[in-house]
């Protein structure tokens, strides 16, 4: 399976309570905070709610 390097660009002031928790269960907790994933459905699900709260590369 691939990996993705995922960075948190956006606040989440001011953002529902469904995006917070999208991005706790990624494991993002404030701004530039990165994290590497397995690219899973699951993951893939939750980045595609929250992606213009990041940056996703390819790893």
């Amino acid at each position: 399976m691939s990996k993705v390097r995922i960075t948190q660009v956006k606040s989440l002031i001011d953002r529902s309570k469904r995006q917070k928790d999208t991005m706790k269960a990624l494991g993002l907790r404030k701004m530039n905070h990165t994290v590497e994933k397995e690219v899973t459905p699951q993951i893939q699900g939750m980045i595609n709610k929250v992606k213009h709260l990041l940056i996703v590369e390819e790893l």
